[in-house]
Order: C-alpha cells, then structure tokens, then sequence
C-alpha cells in the first residue's frame, strides 16, 4: 500500500518459488524478507545473482535478523542495502530510490555499476589466467601424532595487489557476480597440479561453497581427478557457507553423486555460527572441523571446553574424525589433546606455504605436538576414547576415510 501510494507497480511474491515465477528484468528493486515460507530468503537471494535475467536488479532484504553476521552474510550474496525492522517508512523509500540511483539503466535493461563491473573483469582475469596460487596448510592427528594431510588455500601471487587480494573476499565476490563456480575450478586444478607433487597417501581438503555441488558441472568436477594425479577416494570437500543451504534433504540428494564417485565431506566451523546439527545430520559428514572461535582461548573457558567435550563425543560415537581448526597457542593445543581431540590445524602447528617439505614439516609438528603429550614416540599413547582409526605395524588406517 506504501509504495502504491507512492506511484510504483508492485507485484508481491508470498513464497520463493512464487518470486521466481513473477521476477522479470524489467523490475526496477526488489524487496526480499529473510524468512520465507518454503526456503530461506540468503538462498533466494543468491539463485537471483546468479539467474542471468535478474542478477542485475537491486536488491533491499527487510528483516528482523539484526545480528552483524546476518547482514553481512546478506550483502556478500548480492543484497544492496539491507534494513532491519521495524523501520520508517521514510527511510524504505529513500533507500530504495539510492539504489536505484546506482544502477544505471539503459534500453537493454538494468546495467552493471562501473565499480561493479571493474571487479568483474579483475576475477575474469583472474580465471582467464589461472592466477590463483595454492597454498597448503598441514592438518596432524594429535594422538598418535601423524600428518593426516593438507588443506589447500586459494591465494592470489604476491604481485596481484588489489582490492581482490584477500582470498576471502575474493571467492565471496566471486559468488555474488556468478563467477565462482570458474574461479573454484581454477582454484581446485592449481591446488590438485600441486598437491600431486607431495600428497601421496594423505588427505586433499578442498574448499566446496554448496552452490557448487548443487550446480549442473559435474562432469568438469569429475576431468580434474580421472587423470589420477590425485586420488579422488583422499580427497575431502570442505563444505562452506552453509547458511546457503535451504532445504538439507535436497542438498543430500545431490551429495550422493559425489561420494558415489569417490569423494568425502567434511562439515567446517561446528560450534559457530551457521553450523548447525542440521548440517551434520544431513550432510553425515566423515570429517567435523571445531569452530576456531570455539578452540580460541579454550583453556581459560569452561563453555568452550564443554562444547568441544560434546563435539569429540559424538564424533567418536559416530565414526567421524575431529579436527580443531584456527589452533594458534601451545596452551590450546594441549587442552585439545587432553580433551581428544582427533587432529588440528592452525599457525602454531604450521602456516599455509606454496612449498611443502613433508620430512621437515612432519618433524616440527611433531616436536611441537611431543612437547604437550610428553611421550617419546609417536605412537606412545593411547587416545581417552576409541578413536576413528587403528595403528597397526606403525600404519595408520581411518576408517572412513
């Protein structure tokens, strides 16, 4: 009735599907709320960036989600502004006439905003070239020590300086301008061509946003790993952002291709923010990574400790393996072996690097790792409960993995 009242056609979509039955590009803004009766509004938002016939039209999300990680997460994914309620309606009006001002609009329709399409061109370029250059950060079990294997990090090269040199940054961008699926592509070759140098026997852990496994390329998935260079039965996706996750039964559905062909999962940041049980319910996942805010300071918190006391047993119930990301301090490093956990990683073990030396990368861990559990071989000490995998003859074998 507001924006009628005020001389613009409205249509009103009461559902997700509905938005996508009604959404043309001949729409100047659309007004997206959070929750929505059949799928979640993050997850409307980025089929819209990524559906050619709208990715352009502003987007405003209307929510009572005023938490700073729900409106960033919004505007990562494409939204415009984001107004949290209740608000005046002063304000809705204004901000929607600020971003249509942005866009510029020509007889073809809404076009990209100079600075938008210059970020654009910078990831094509990016893609085009395959600049992206994996790092490898070392992920150990802790007891008994060993290197389970490595977790492969998409970074530019040191002369790319540029508002896109965050990789973090880079790969959201990359989703909000529907270039991801290209620059994961590139991220996950690069990082397979260098791994296969070292990684042998060891885990792959590779970075998969759920777009990706949802996405209709599978095929190209499959050409990176047929050439056997890197044993697609140790590789292990890494699920992210799964706020974008609507409706876990079908992202399930589509896992089950994935692990028919070989690969794992594993569910990252368990005890933060969007990591819910749900996740690990429906993703079932071989591998659980401890949230690093979780793992932070966690010898001077009892919470925390609880949580990852809960965490460590209901992996080990369940066959999965626990991993303690972000793990940066020697006090925290021994908290989680003494709560045992499965294996870490973190820059206390081991930075990300380009080059990996196993002998000598195996050896300072072990040094550090020795140091906490005071044994004097790595196989000395037994775990405080029955852990996802049997040492036998100084092998080690995972089951499930």
């Amino acid at each position: 009735m507001l924006l009628e009242t005020r001389g613009y056609d409205v249509a009103v979509a009461h559902c997700g599907r509905e938005v996508f039955e009604k959404i043309s590009d001949t729409f100047d803004v659309i007004l997206l709320d959070l929750i929505l009766p059949d799928c979640g509004g993050f997850d409307v938002c980025r089929k819209l960036r990524e559906n050619r016939t709208t990715k352009q039209i502003p987007i405003i999300i209307l929510s009572a989600k005023l938490f700073s990680e729900d409106i960033v997460e919004g505007l990562y994914l494409g939204a415009d502004d984001y107004l949290t309620k209740p608000f005046e309606y002063e304000e809705l009006v204004a901000r929607m006439e600020a971003v249509m001002r942005r866009r510029a609009v020509s007889s073809d329709g809404p076009l990209v905003p100079r600075d938008d399409q210059g970020i654009i061109c910078e990831i094509r370029q990016i893609v085009d070239q395959e600049l992206i250059v994996p790092f490898f950060q070392p992920i150990f079990l802790l007891n008994p020590f060993a290197l389970l294997g490595f977790e492969a990090l998409g970074h530019l090269p040191a002369s790319k300086d540029g508002a896109l040199s965050n990789p973090e940054l880079l790969f959201k961008c990359a989703l909000r301008f529907g270039c991801y699926h290209d620059l994961e592509m590139v991220s996950w070759k690069k990082a397979v061509a260098g791994a296969s140098e070292f990684i042998g026997d060891k885990k792959l852990f590779l970075n998969c946003n759920p777009c990706l496994v949802e996405g209709q390329k599978f095929s190209v998935i499959e050409s990176l790993f047929d050439a056997g260079a890197v044993d697609v039965d140790n590789v292990i996706l890494e699920i992210t952002e799964r706020s974008a996750i609507s409706d876990f039964k079908i992202f399930y559905e589509y896992l089950a291709r994935y692990r028919e062909y070989g690969f794992k999962f594993a569910v990252d940041d368990v005890g933060g923010g969007y990591a819910s049980l749900e996740a690990i319910v429906a993703t079932r996942p071989e591998v659980v990574k401890i949230d690093r805010h979780i793992v932070n300071n966690l010898e001077n918190d009892p919470f925390k400790r609880s949580v990852v006391k809960f965490i460590v047993a209901f992996c080990k119930e369940n066959r999965i393996l626990s991993v303690a990301e972000g793990v940066e301090r020697k006090e925290d490093l021994k908290v989680l072996i003494d709560l045992g956990v499965d294996a870490g990683q973190g820059y206390y073990l081991c930075k990300p690097t380009a080059v990996i030396n196993l002998q000598e990368i195996t050896a300072a861990g072990y040094a550090l790792v020795q140091k906490e559990t005071q044994t004097a071989a790595p196989f000395g000490r037994q775990p405080e409960f029955p852990a996802p995998y049997l040492s036998a003859n100084g092998s080690l074998y995972i089951t499930g993995l």
